[in-house]
C-alpha cells in the first residue's frame, strides 16, 4: 500500500495520499492551506482522488478543502459536529490571525458526513471511521484494519495528543475517547497524526505520558 504525506502551510500540517499502488485511485486525508501543494503530492505519486476525507473542521486542516475538492471532482467527507468549523474557515483565520490572509479559503461544496463505525469503500480498499471526539466535536480518525494502519489526525500525536483549549475541545472527551476507541487497538498499528512524525500505539503506550493515566 502507498502512503505519502508532506506537511503543509504554518501549522506543517500533514496531509496524506493512500492508495493501493502509485499510479492508480486513491484517497486524501486532510487538506492544509496550500492546495497547490496537496495536488503536487498527488501528482509526485500519480494517484488521481477518489475522495478527501477530512480528520477535522480546523482550517489547518481544512483550508485547501474547498480549492481541491472543485479541483479534483471529488467529495469531502466530514462528520456534521464540525461543520461549524469547516462552513466558517473566515471566522476561524479572524480568531487566529485577526484579519484573512491573500488565498481561496473556501469550503468545501460537496460534502459528505461521516459516522462513526461506518466503513469506506474506496479506491479498493475499506476505511473505518473512529469518531473521537474532544480535540473538537466532531474529530475522526481512519482506521485501515486490514493494514493496521491509523490516520489519528489530531487526536494522538507521537509523545503527545491534541489541544483542547480552542472552542469546543475538551480534555475529558478526548481522554474518553482515546481510552473507549483508539487504546483498545492492537499495539502494531502505525500513527499517521495530524502534525509530527509517525509513530506506533506501542511505543505510546510505552512513552506517551498523556497516555500513561488510561493503562
Amino acid at each position: 500500500m502507498l502512503i505519502a504525506g508532506k506537511s503543509l502551510w504554518l501549522a506543517e500540517t500533514n496531509c496524506w495520499v493512500v492508495a493501493p499502488d502509485a499510479g492508480g485511485l486513491g484517497v486524501l486525508i486532510d487538506a492544509p492551506p496550500d492546495p497547490g501543494g496537496v495536488i503536487d503530492l498527488l501528482a509526485e505519486h500519480h494517484v488521481t482522488p477518489v475522495a478527501l476525507l477530512l480528520t477535522h473542521g480546523h482550517i489547518d486542516h481544512t483550508g485547501g478543502a474547498g480549492v481541491v475538492v472543485g479541483s479534483e471532482g471529488i467529495d469531502a467527507y466530514v462528520h456534521p459536529d464540525d461543520d461549524y468549523l469547516t462552513l466558517d474557515p473566515l471566522g476561524q483565520l479572524r480568531t487566529l490571525f485577526g484579519m484573512v490572509p491573500p488565498g481561496d479559503f473556501s469550503p468545501p461544496a460537496r460534502r459528505i458526513a461521516l459516522s462513526d463505525g461506518q466503513i469506506l469503500r474506496l479506491a479498493g480498499f475499506d476505511l473505518q471511521v473512529v469518531h473521537t471526539p474532544g480535540h473538537t466535536p466532531g474529530h475522526c480518525c481512519f482506521l485501515i484494519r486490514d493494514e493496521g494502519i491509523l490516520f489519528s489526525g489530531d487526536h494522538l500525536f507521537a509523545g503527545s495528543i491534541g489541544r483542547t483549549d480552542l472552542p469546543g475541545g475538551d480534555y475529558d472527551t478526548l481522554m474518553d475517547s482515546m481510552r473507549d476507541k483508539v487504546l483498545p487497538l492492537d499495539d502494531q498499528v502505525l500513527v499517521y497524526p495530524g502534525h509530527g512524525p509517525t509513530t506506533t500505539l506501542a511505543r505510546e503506550r510505552r512513552t506517551n505520558p498523556f497516555l500513561q493515566e488510561l493503562i
